[in-house]
């Protein structure tokens, strides 16, 4: 029973029925559908919600529970000079271009991205290296999706510039997405009309806060900036101790230029977001030697840069010894994000982390990685991984005067000499009255070596120093004195830096979601989504053979020990037959199936079904629930039931 073998690849993927079978089951839909729908904005229906809450539960554990971060929920609207201050207001952009008839809008490097994949893929299909696409039915024809491959053969080195091109797409700035265009003719999909030169968007939503509109704000496009508000309150709830990490999970709001892609590129989502604090001259993580042997597969800068896509799989221990990866903690988060992936249901053969390019990496980051995940639309990033530096507490703390900063007790004290000006207040005062300020601060400015001028000059009976604005002043031994003095450092003060892991939870569900779709070898129309119970909606289906009103207590019973042991379940007593009920739930994704027939009334008996071998075992009521019960909490894997109850042989003796 253990070793049913399933061809889950018996048919290749069909992404019209996967997508008939999540708006069938609502998974989710457009949002104000009924209002002829607007673009990127989606609800998710029963499934789809328990889904997502499935995925933030157990990346609450992975993350949050396991390493003991502070969780924070802070708020969506955000005054306008928060982001004036992190940049998001000048920088947080994409290029976008313009159908020059129609005026319709295209984000310029998802234009060069879809017109090179489908010259590639025409090419392809004229060497004879690919099938024919298959063609739409009527109700897609008016759906804007990806440029329609054409079958026409390009020269192999052609084939290989667009190679190149797509390769280093993220590091193209806006002018050098024009130039392609021009070079390459590449035009609209959708009209075959030419775009205009690309210009930056912002993508933040504007709004206002207050009646009168005084006070202007934005819809956050991340979380991490409530965090960065707030440092220094986490720190001293924290002990004034670091390394630490904050973690929030919240909705976030961008204004994509033209949504096309479903889940992946939407104006409202929800994010999962951490930001680690860390010393920025000890960015080692004690916790390191447990992941360091974490197989990933690596797309470094430098291999983009030749124009390959190609991944090395290599340990995250050997990454970081060799330096393409950053430092020991932004290693740890790799290889946790990695192993939080593959545990929800990713195909690890599907999921790469790439490095940021130096274009499209922040200014003032040290490093950054994506991890991707493919699907029908291509590589998709999905979790962004980076070494901020110190970068936000920075700019916040010298914006608001706040000191956002740690101070550090030192084991051993720190002795120090250095010259230092003293100021005879009263003289100097009277001297240079509205001045005085102005001339304290040139000398109080001064390095070691213009002070060391200084004194001997006033040693010789004065000096002279020279204001910005060309003001000359005169200083006597009478108005300033230059000592050398000793200094003890107990306390070190220093701005922490950040690695900060975010996490797109849409993406990450639809991902999951393509990955785990499949349909019966025997049947193309009975399609299944094979979700590991963690994450899957309905964790186990009570089956009734019969709605006699005798099944009703035991249907009750169990679902009432079922609900004890915290398991989440529905009952199908439809008049549908046994197969048809379990293969509606097998859409869901639901891993188990529990049926009781009229032995169950007789003999308290109960068959257990698996989702995806359709194996099925027997046993006591109870025992079952018990064993149901370890496998949905992942204590116990299907072989081992198979060891632990004997295998249903489709007929029992019944009075």
């Amino acid at each position: 029973m253990a070793n049913i073998q399933v061809n889950k690849t018996a048919h290749p993927f069909d992404k019209t029925r996967f997508e008939a079978l999540l708006n069938r089951r609502f998974f989710y839909a457009p949002a104000f559908e009924i209002y002829g729908g607007v673009a990127g904005l989606y609800d998710y229906g029963p499934p789809g919600s328990s889904l997502q809450s499935n995925i933030i539960a157990e990346w609450r554990k992975h993350f949050i529970v396991e390493e003991h971060m502070l969780e924070v929920d802070t708020t969506i609207m955000t005054p306008a000079p928060v982001f004036e201050t992190s940049g998001h207001v000048a920088r947080f952009a994409d290029w976008m271009v313009k159908d020059l008839k129609t005026g319709e809008v295209l984000r310029a490097d998802h234009l060069v991205k879809n017109v090179l994949e489908a010259r590639l893929d025409g090419d392809k299909e004229a060497r004879g290296l690919a099938t024919a696409p298959p063609k739409e039915d009527d109700k897609k024809k008016k759906k804007k999706d990806k440029a329609k491959p054409t079958a026409v053969k390009l020269s192999d080195e052609l084939v290989t510039e667009y190679e190149t091109i797509l390769a280093k797409l993220d590091n193209y700035s806006g002018p050098e997405l024009g130039e392609l265009c021009r070079k390459h003719n590449i035009r609209n999909p959708d009209t075959d009309n030419e775009v205009s030169e690309p210009q930056q968007f912002n993508l933040m939503f504007a709004s206002s806060i207050g009646p009168t509109g005084q006070h202007p704000g934005f819809l956050r496009p991340e979380t991490a900036q409530g965090h960065f508000l707030n440092f220094s309150r986490l720190l001293e709830f924290n002990n004034d101790r670091i390394p630490f990490a904050s973690a929030q999970i919240g909705r976030s709001f961008r204004n994509e230029i033209s949504p096309r892609a479903g889940l992946l590129r939407v104006r409202e989502f929800t994010m999962a977001e951490i930001e680690h604090y860390v010393d920025p001259e000890d960015k080692r993580h004690e916790r390191f030697p447990e992941v360091r042997d974490v197989e990933l597969d690596l797309l470094d800068r430098d291999t983009q840069a030749a124009g390959s896509t190609k991944v090395t799989r290599m340990k995250i221990g050997d990454a970081v010894d060799k330096g393409i990866v950053a430092n020991e903690t932004l290693g740890y988060f790799l290889a946790r994000i990695h192993l939080f992936l593959v545990k929800i249901g990713i195909n690890p053969a599907r999921l790469r982390f790439r490095q940021h390019m130096a274009n499209e990496m922040a200014h003032y980051a040290t490093d950054c990685w994506d991890a991707e995940i493919q699907n029908s639309y291509g590589w998709t990033e999905c979790v962004g991984c980076a070494d901020r530096a110190a970068y936000d507490l920075s700019v916040h703390s010298a914006k608001t005067g706040h000191p956002l900063v740690v101070r550090q007790a030192l084991k051993e004290p720190i002795i120090t000499e250095k010259l230092v000006a003293e100021f005879d207040k009263k003289t100097f005062g009277k001297t240079f009255r509205k001045d005085a300020a102005l001339i304290q601060s040139i000398v109080e400015g001064m390095d070691e070596a213009l002070l060391t001028k200084l004194q001997g000059e006033l040693a010789q009976g004065s000096t002279t120093i020279t204001s910005s604005d060309g003001r000359e002043f005169k200083l006597t031994p009478d108005l300033l004195t230059i000592e050398r003095k000793t200094f003890k450092q107990s306390i070190r003060e220093f701005t922490p830096n950040v690695i900060e892991p975010s996490f797109g939870l849409g993406r990450i569900l639809y991902a999951l979601l393509e990955h785990s779709f499949w349909s019966r070898a025997q049947d193309v129309e009975r399609g299944v989504l094979s979700l590991p119970a963690v994450v899957a909606p309905t964790k186990v289906l009570i089956v009734p053979l019969s709605a006699k009103p005798e099944f009703d207590p035991l249907v009750r019973e169990v679902s009432a020990k079922l609900r004890k042991a915290g398991i989440f379940s529905r009952v199908d007593d439809s008049n549908a037959t046994i197969g048809k009920r379990y293969a509606r739930n097998d859409e869901l994704g639901t891993p188990f199936g529990l049926t009781i027939d009229f032995a169950s009334t007789q003999k308290r008996t109960m068959t257990l079904r698996e989702r995806d071998t359709t194996g099925q075992l027997i046993g006591d009521i109870d025992e079952v629930i018990a064993i149901v019960t370890e496998l949905v909490n992942g204590t116990i894997d299907w072989a081992e039931a198979c060891n632990r109850l004997p295998a249903y042989d489709g007929v029992q003796a019944v009075e």
